[in-house]
């Protein structure tokens, strides 16, 4: 299992890769290997301001359809285009071309409520 250290978690399995004060969001080496094949990501949020642990997003695997929730508060500036005809790229580039929404964070100090790599590896097991 994938876990780069230079990102945060939340306990619902998205990740988050900070630039400033703009959030890349996705979901997790572990939560894409427990989804299976992905074949749909649906995120119709481009635009709109949401809280955290909203849901901005619903990922279609073969076998179930997951939402994908907000790790921060804020702004969705840009959904990942590359998605609508390749959303495979989340299962085998999850932490790159697999990446889902680019929010514009509201209040960066909800960072500190995610977990590091170590805190979410923990929660994995």
């Amino acid at each position: 299992m994938n876990i780069p250290s230079n990102l945060k978690y939340s306990k619902d399995h998205e990740w988050v890769k900070v630039d400033g004060n703009i959030a890349t969001v996705g979901i997790t080496d572990f939560a894409q290997s427990e989804l299976g094949d992905i074949v749909f990501v649906d995120i119709q949020t481009e635009g709109e301001e949401l809280g955290a642990n909203e849901v901005f997003g619903a990922i279609e695997a073969v076998k179930t359809v997951a939402d994908a929730l907000m790790p921060v508060s804020g702004k969705v500036i840009e959904v990942n285009a590359d998605l609508e005809g390749a959303p495979e790229s989340v299962n085998t580039d999850p932490y790159g071309a697999g990446w889902m929404i680019k929010v514009e964070m509201s209040d960066p100090a909800e960072l500190d409520n995610l977990l590091d790599a170590a805190g979410y590896e923990a929660i994995c097991k």
